[in-house]
């Protein structure tokens, strides 16, 4: 990274500190007198775009600021915590040190790290790609703090927990977060074992943040995922909210569900328990007990791709659907680019969806698994595909995720019933096929309402 821009981080670091640090002495009050700070103390012309956004939340008054209300609603050490770790650490500081790493290293470095401490869980969902692992494996504690460790050093200060059922291990978790508190965690879990004393482990940390799987109302989300598991998750949101800790949803849908969790009554719904995200997720039919049956159709999903956007308008929630907004973030982010995944069995794989992989942590440092064939491939790869509503190289462009396992070698790390590639590709190359037309159709609207149109010909 250039002095220059390691000056703008640095002076835009101290106006942000200085701006929350403002906030907390009374924040509806002072709020609309933030953008005036930041403004004398970072130059004119720098990130005038963003700042122009976040003024304009401020004098609306919107859904968004809203949101930045809601915020401030938090246990006020979870939130401070929440700043630094997040914004600072991750967002600021340890971006500069991972675009240094890729520069000098030629790989990708991630901004997250999601890991399996356990492949074990307490429920048995249908069509979990999780399932495809067992649930006999467990990274070590000293195997999760290492692989931390490593990765602050390459910059990345956001970790995210997968399984299984990450609170299965809820000891080493709490553990793990409370050795590195300059690191935010975040965790997927099914929410039925979030209880009182953990809540209180949450607020003596202030780094975790869990993210519960919750796929429409009690019908839908039962159906798949056991009877009388909505009304527990209901049960852990009023616990969190109750104790006034941070968490989100995490959603899957299907052809089953979408219009559930696409609905304004699911949104309404979780605001008013007290999320402030939702994370929304493709159903992906990996694994031997893949139901493609659950894989949306092309309308479904310009369907979900449709409500999303419109309720960004207007709900006080932060929304990312992964799989309909590559957008943002420039298409696929998985091989490292902005994330890559480790499975309780200590395989690094490039996606949570992608279970191949070249290499083994407890084998090879986090830098080499980075550089490893099929992490590589997906380096000089990416974007899989111009249009960025075809961002995988699995579910929409299955003949590039074919040709890289075959090229590079990678092998199955699902170890229940390894996958052969042709056989997951095979699964997906149809609906690929029946989404390009209606995500060309999207795609080219999207464009053509950009205010970039013209650049781009």
């Amino acid at each position: 990274m250039r002095i220059t821009e390691k000056a703008k981080n640095a002076a835009l670091q101290t106006a942000i500190g200085q701006g929350l640090h403002y906030l907390e002495k009374d924040p509806e009050t002072n709020i609309p007198k933030l953008m005036h700070l930041i403004d004398k103390l970072t130059p004119d012309d720098w990130y005038r775009a963003q700042r122009d956004a976040f003024r304009n939340v401020i004098e609306s008054k919107n859904h968004w600021y809203d949101l930045i209300l809601k915020v401030y609603d938090l246990d006020a050490g979870v939130r401070q915590t929440f700043f630094q770790n997040f914004i600072m650490n991750a967002a600021l500081l340890g971006s500069a040190t991972q675009e240094e790493v890729s520069e000098r290293e030629d790989c990708n470095v991630p901004w997250a790290i999601l890991l399996d401490p356990t492949s074990a869980c307490n429920m048995h969902c249908i069509g979990c790609w999780a399932a495809e692992y067992g649930n006999r494996l467990n990274l070590t504690f000293d195997e999760l703090d290492s692989i931390v460790t490593q990765g602050k050093a390459l910059g990345t200060h956001m970790y995210i927990f997968t399984g299984g059922e990450p609170l299965v291990r809820k000891k080493d978790v709490i553990a793990l977060c409370e050795k590195h508190s300059d690191c935010e965690f975040l965790s997927f879990t099914n929410g039925t074992l979030i209880d009182e004393a953990f809540c209180q482990d949450m607020l003596r940390v202030k780094n975790f943040v869990p993210a519960i799987s919750l796929e429409g109302f009690a019908e839908a989300n039962d159906s798949r995922r056991g009877e009388g598991t909505f009304e527990k998750v209901k049960a852990a949101m009023a616990l969190l909210k109750s104790h006034k800790l941070p968490f989100g949803i995490s959603t899957c849908y299907t052809s089953k569900n979408y219009n559930d969790i696409c609905s304004e009554a699911f949104y309404d719904m979780i605001i008013e328990a007290g999320a402030l995200f939702v994370w929304f997720f493709h159903y992906m039919p990996v694994g031997s007990g893949a139901v493609p049956e659950l894989l949306p159709t092309p309308e479904q999903r310009a369907e979900v791709y449709h409500r999303i956007r419109n309720f960004r308008q207007s709900k006080p929630i932060f929304a990312m659907d992964f799989q309909n907004d590559g957008q943002y973030v420039g298409g696929c982010i998985a091989g490292g680019r902005r994330y890559m995944h480790i499975n309780a069995r200590g395989d690094v794989e490039p996606c949570v969806f992608i279970h191949y992989s070249n290499c083994n942590i407890r084998n090879c440092t986090l830098l080499e698994a980075l550089k490893s064939p099929i992490f590589m491939a997906y380096h000089r790869q990416q974007p899989f595909n111009e249009n960025m509503l075809q961002p995988c190289p699995m579910l929409e462009n299955p003949e590039k995720l074919r040709a890289i396992v075959k090229e590079t070698g990678a092998v199955s790390t699902d170890y229940e019933s390894p996958e052969d590639v042709d056989t997951l590709c095979d699964r997906t190359t149809p609906y690929a096929k029946n989404w390009q037309p209606t995500a060309d159709a999207l795609w080219k609207a999207q464009c053509e309402t950009c205010a970039h149109h013209n650049d781009c010909k």
